[in-house]
């Protein structure tokens, strides 16, 4: 599973609100949503908030591995 809980640290450490990535960057509601969810987001998405944040990707996302499944 993808985590974003780095990117809500990382935009409070900047000053950065949903409302500066969805008005004044064009990150759209949905994906903010997605975002929220830990849902999938796109690589260029990813690249728009790096770049607006001047962070690295582990500044935005983690890796957290699935519970196994005992299959």
């Amino acid at each position: 599973m993808i985590s974003y809980a780095p990117l809500w640290k990382t935009m409070e450490r900047k000053g950065f609100t949903t409302y500066t990535l969805r008005y004044k960057h064009g990150i759209g509601g949905g994906t903010i949503q997605r975002m929220q969810k830990n849902e999938t987001i796109s690589t260029n998405t990813l690249d728009i908030l790096c770049r607006v944040l001047s962070c690295t990707l582990p500044d935005v996302a983690e890796y957290i591995p699935n519970e196994p499944t005992g299959e």
